[in-house]
């Protein structure tokens, strides 16, 4: 068992490790986040400070900065602004996420939704991708410029593809890693991407680190929908079962539906066709997916993902900062946070 701590505990210092090589960039970022939402409405200033106040892992903002240091980016200050970008863009479409699946929490605290309203939410969602192409704009690069657009319009499709299948349980898995790869991964490999092209690295090293980035997404996505019904990682301050009474088909689920029979399918689709589901239909998924191994086999496919991130990496040479991209793509599946 001190093994297995040990274990997650390196992989978690991994985070850690790419917070400590970009530290001051870090701070630099946040304080150009919150000079960019700064705002002459009251109720804009209050809803953004207060989404300020949740914080977050700035993970994509974190791979902009440690991208660009791997491919050598030291002077000025774009990686900083491009940074904010993301972490922007990031942030836009949670705040739509929580008006589509009526979220309540995020990171521990009520939703902006939850304490103001849901029309406000979109708005302060559309405020924080107004300033975020402002900023595009304002560092002048085509190339980025292009490469962000595109990705803030893939999201949203994967958005509204995700509405479209909402409730099905015989969703095919195909269709699972096209949502997430829009919702999630893309934005991802905009973030590495970014990072090689403020430093004009070559092609080769730009499509290495944006095929490391989508994969990690990927890696980062599955991880988090299996966390929802992995009971025995409530010890690591996971709070499961969240998409499971939201009513979200994520890949547990699909690959659980795979492997039922007539039956026990019936039991399944007639759960997840409820308006509401209760702890005891939890408790009856969770048995399922225990029975079936589910866990087990959504981290292998997982891993795959981690073998193409990391093997990606290898375009570069040797150094910290290659080391801690390479490390983070296990913190994505392992991480207790």
């Amino acid at each position: 068992m001190g093994t297995v701590v040990q274990l997650k505990n390196q992989i978690n210092d991994s985070y850690f490790q790419l917070k400590d090589s970009v530290e001051e960039k870090l701070v630099l970022t946040e304080e150009k986040i919150k000079s960019k939402l700064s705002s002459d409405v009251q109720l804009v200033q209050k809803m953004t400070d207060y989404h300020i106040e949740t914080g977050g892992k700035r993970l994509r903002a974190l791979l902009t900065l440690g991208s660009a240091k791997l491919c050598g980016y030291s002077k000025g200050s774009r990686d900083i602004n491009l940074a904010a970008c993301v972490e922007l863009i990031h942030s836009a479409t949670l705040m739509h996420d929580d008006v589509i699946d009526e979220g309540a929490v995020r990171r521990g605290k009520e939703t902006l939704n939850k304490v103001w309203d849901n029309h406000s939410s979109v708005l302060i969602g559309d405020y924080l991708l107004s300033r975020c192409f402002e900023m595009m704009v304002e560092d002048g690069n085509l190339e980025v410029l292009k490469l962000l657009s595109s990705t803030s319009s893939k999201i949203a499709q994967g958005e509204v593809l995700q509405l479209q299948h909402k409730g099905e349980v015989d969703m095919l898995e195909e269709t699972y890693l096209k949502i997430i790869s829009a919702k999630t991964a893309e934005l991802f490999a905009a973030a590495t991407k970014v990072g090689a092209i403020l430093s004009d690295a070559e092609n080769k090293e730009k499509d290495a680190l944006e095929f490391y980035g989508r994969n990690l997404g990927l890696t980062f996505q599955i991880a988090d929908d299996t966390l929802d019904y992995n009971a025995e990682l409530k010890l690591f301050g996971k709070k499961i079962g969240q998409d499971f009474f939201e009513g979200k088909i994520t890949l547990p689920i699909i690959l659980l539906f795979q492997k039922l029979g007539n039956d026990e399918k019936k039991i399944l689709s007639n759960i997840f066709n409820k308006k509401l589901r209760t702890k005891d239909d939890f408790n009856e998924i969770i048995a399922l997916i225990n029975k079936y191994k589910i866990i087990q086999e959504c981290y292998q496919k997982a891993q795959h993902y981690i073998n193409l991130a990391s093997n990606s990496l290898s375009v570069f040479k040797d150094s910290e900062e290659k080391n801690i991209l390479k490390r983070l793509t296990s913190f994505s599946l392992s991480r207790n946070f």
